[in-house]
């Protein structure tokens, strides 16, 4: 089944706004000068920032109610090849991202090569390529109402895992949750994440099960709106949808917070709630109002996003690796001695937006020569 042109259009804005917001939280000129609403809750709570990854991750499944129909005509292992040829390559370019550029200085400052003993295993895009593939095959083999029936299942039982098994002092603590414990039996700590000052992996193997939820939910709006099209019905019912859902999840969140990094229920939904508001908001101006002048910028992102993502990431790695000071990477540089002049926080934020400009000419230039990167 295919949809009319600005149905994708509308998909394509929607992950093009995801992945432009995305690069602007992720590369402040300063991470010690960020306006509040572009970083992540501390713990429980939530802020606009918080929303950009599981909006991915609906835009994902959103992506595979289109594609998923052709899959239909194949055979099994045409299909579970494509599953996992997928879910393995997005995983390894994760991986690989976060082990980039491959060496390190030493204590003498002598190049030596990254040792795979302290490679972060886990990530962004991991947990996009595993959300993916359990979605992908609980789809597959039990139709859309059977893993929507599982998702709800996941979602609840999570729940109580995370309440029952955990430090009974503090079972939602950033290291007493039974996530960490099981995060640090299967990697050890030199494979999990730091940045919060221990160890602990905001993209854990227990937490990416209730992230299914999310995938799904996009999966299942996304066919919804292939069987309603361009009606007032379809828009008013998922709107709907939407508002129930961040009602469930703001009751749900006085007994289990909503909360990004250990991706509670209440947070998916929240979340998921959210996306079907934005995205009704999107198809009712692009498709029933049909202005479609502003959408190219964010088209742009959305044709090529994995891609543009990627180089995001590992631009930014390559301007640290960059020294115009032996103590001092171009990153910072550019951030001191231009960006700065603005003010701190709002240079800060000028720095993001220019590198989220860069990363968006490069996307122009592909979409221009007709290149998309697929995976």
């Amino acid at each position: 089944m295919s949809l009319p042109k600005q149905r994708f259009l509308a998909l394509d804005v929607f992950r093009g706004m995801t992945v432009c917001f995305m690069i602007i939280v992720n590369t402040p000129g300063s991470g010690q000068f960020s306006y509040s609403p572009l970083e992540h809750a501390r713990w429980h709570g939530f802020t606009p920032t918080d929303l950009v990854f599981p909006s991915f991750l609906f835009a994902v499944g959103n992506a595979m109610s289109f594609v998923m129909e052709k899959w239909k005509q194949l055979p099994q292992s045409q299909v579970l090849g494509k599953i996992f040829k997928r879910s393995i390559i997005i995983f390894l370019c994760g991986y690989l991202m976060y082990w980039f550029p491959f060496f390190e200085l030493d204590k003498t400052n002598h190049v030596v090569f990254a040792p795979f003993s302290h490679t972060r295993i886990l990530g962004v895009l991991q947990r996009i390529a595993l959300a993916y593939c359990i979605s992908s095959l609980l789809i597959y083999y039990w139709k859309p109402r059977g893993a929507a029936i599982i998702a709800a299942l996941i979602l609840f039982l999570y729940w109580p895992v995370m309440m029952l098994l955990g430090n009974p002092s503090d079972p939602l603590g950033m290291t007493s949750n039974i996530g960490y414990e099981i995060d640090k039996f299967i990697m050890g700590e030199n494979h999990m994440y730091h940045g919060e000052g221990v160890a602990f992996d905001p993209e854990g193997w227990l937490s990416t099960l209730p992230a299914v939820g999310n995938v799904v939910a996009g999966y299942l709006v996304g066919r919804f709106l292939q069987q309603k099209g361009k009606t007032y019905e379809g828009l008013s019912k998922l709107l709907l949808a939407g508002f129930a859902c961040i009602t469930v999840a703001y009751f749900w969140d006085l007994v289990f917070p909503i909360n990004k990094k250990l991706w509670t229920s209440s947070f998916v939904l929240y979340t998921v709630g959210l996306d079907c508001v934005i995205i009704s908001a999107i198809i009712y101006v692009v498709d029933f109002l049909g202005k479609t002048r502003w959408t190219h910028f964010f088209t742009v992102f959305g044709k090529n996003p994995l891609f543009i993502y990627i180089l995001s990431e590992v631009g930014v790695v390559i301007l640290y690796i960059i020294r115009p000071k032996p103590t001092q990477p171009l990153y910072a540089w550019l951030y001191e001695n231009i960006y700065k002049h603005a003010g701190l926080y709002f240079g800060s934020f000028l720095f993001a937006v220019s590198w989220m400009l860069f990363c968006w000419l490069v996307g122009y230039y592909l979409d221009r020569k007709k290149i998309y990167v697929r995976v």
